[in-house]
């Protein structure tokens, strides 16, 4: 048998795109609550438009979202039924501390998440808890310019104390920073970063980086401190580059684009910063402020596991007139002609899982973590809901068995596997609900009309019995 007889199968959402209940329970208001859908999300997600409010011209998705924020355990479960033995799910800050800054606690937000671990805790599923998941209070931003500002270390330490202390037996297994390396390509969405006009956006940029790599060291040091138990990780939105051909200089560009990836969690599993990165902010002109203790304690309180998203791969080249771009998640790439496509234009690699995987693995030699995997696809249903998802399937039985290959005939140590959006939610990217991940349909359209009634697909089924059979059994039938 390929995977350990405790792997952790499972499913992941985020607190922002499944939750809703924006202005419920004490909560306060974040950044991902004022990203509309539309040709605006983009600029606004990326730091180049500033939106602090609610417009009324505009259609906030995050508001409402899937509403499980009343429906975890009707949610709980489902995901149960399927057989899950973790659920990735992420923390609000706001909902624990509304403005981000404050000294106390908000007890309601905190009671909120005890009960969804609690009722994971009922079915004998292991919660695997993204602290920051692109959450920024808005108050953190207005007042301090979010991830700009040194101060958000201290605010960020005050949280870990909190929910480490207080979920206690109930969370082991945490992730610091949802997809680190978001900060370089959507700044506004990963750090609550805005640019005015004149400013070194590259210097603030990493900047705010390092201020998020102490404070993932810091909260590394609370976990461990707290209970010996907790284990935590990274999480690095990856996926392979290829050279767009064998010439010397894109070979160069896909080493390059590689490094790029790679460099946050290089600080964060071998707890300094590598040479190469160093080099490149000098010629930039980039200079770190830092405290003398900053340097220890990313020496000395390196992550357990590295956690990663994987949806496609990549190409570099240094051509300039190939101009055909896949949409590839915020990630712009060469189209591979090798490839097929979703209908977002995502490249299929399932082999490119497998490689990603082993150069994860060759580089820093600690236990992998596959926790955002699957395909956004339109779902026709039918008048019970139900939906034929076998291009789904097909999806994930090839990447499954990708994995597979790379822990049964690579070795590699391999922790568990939660897919992406394993019921409906509203896409980060794109801010769409038709742009749909999940075993369970969620009856819900683009503008926010529908039931929110949950139903299962075809692939939830196929997907119970791969957990049934450990990844043994991937057949569609």
């Amino acid at each position: 048998m390929a995977f350990r007889k405790d792997f952790l199968w499972g499913g992941a959402t985020a607190a922002n795109q499944c939750e809703g209940g924006y202005d419920e329970g004490g909560r306060g208001l974040a950044n991902v609550d004022v990203v509309p859908i539309g040709k605006e999300r983009f600029p606004i997600i990326t730091g180049k438009k500033k939106m602090f409010e609610f417009d009324d011209a505009y259609f906030y998705p995050a508001k409402q979202a899937i509403d499980m924020y009343h429906r975890y355990k009707e949610d709980i479960a489902l995901f149960a039924e399927m057989g899950f033995k973790t659920y990735r799910l992420s923390l609000a800050w706001s909902r624990i501390f509304p403005n981000g800054d404050e000294k106390e606690p908000n007890e309601e937000g905190l009671k909120f998440y005890e009960d969804v671990f609690k009722e994971c805790q009922k079915y004998g599923i292991e919660p695997l808890v993204t602290i920051t998941h692109f959450d920024c209070p808005m108050h953190l931003i207005k007042k301090y310019g979010a991830w700009r500002s040194r101060k958000l270390i201290g605010f960020y330490e005050n949280l870990c104390r909190v929910i480490f202390n207080r979920y206690k037996g109930l969370v082991k297994y945490w992730l610091t920073f949802n997809e680190i390396n978001m900060i370089l390509h959507a700044p506004f969405m990963g750090a609550g970063l805005v640019f005015e006009e004149g400013e070194n956006v590259e210097q603030i940029k990493y900047q705010a980086a390092h201020h998020e790599l102490v404070a993932s060291a810091i909260a590394t040091k609370i976990a461990h401190e707290v209970d010996s138990e907790n284990k935590v990780g990274c999480m690095l939105a990856a996926g392979v580059n290829y050279p767009y051909t064998c010439k010397p200089e894109d070979v160069w560009a896909c080493r390059k684009a590689d490094r790029k990836n790679y460099f946050f969690i290089d600080v964060q599993s071998r707890g300094e910063y590598p040479m190469y990165a160093l080099k490149e902010m000098e010629q930039k002109g980039i200079k770190l402020e830092m405290e003398p203790s900053d340097l220890e304690l990313l020496r000395a309180h390196t992550v357990d596991f590295i956690s990663f998203s994987y949806y496609s791969s990549r190409i570099a080249t240094t051509d300039p007139e190939l101009l055909e771009q896949t949409a590839g998640n915020i990630f712009a790439s060469v189209k591979n002609p090798y490839l097929t496509e979703s209908e977002w234009g995502w490249q299929i690699d399932p082999l490119g899982l497998r490689t990603t995987m082993n150069d994860l693995y060759d580089r820093y030699q600690k236990p992998l973590f596959i926790v955002e995997n699957g395909l956004g696809a339109v779902d026709t249903p039918d008048k019970n809901g139900y939906v034929e998802d076998d291009y789904r399937i097909e999806y994930l039985a090839q990447h499954i068995q990708a994995m597979k290959d790379a822990v049964e005939l690579d070795g590699i140590d391999l922790l568990g596997y939660t897919t992406w959006g394993c019921i409906d939610l509203v896409s980060a990217g794109t801010g769409e609900m038709n742009k749909r991940y999940g075993f369970i349909y969620v009856d819900r359209d683009n503008e926010g009309n529908g039931t929110l009634v949950r139903s299962k697909k075809k692939s939830f089924y196929w997907y119970k019995k791969v957990i049934e059979t450990n990844g043994e059994d991937l057949r569609n039938e």
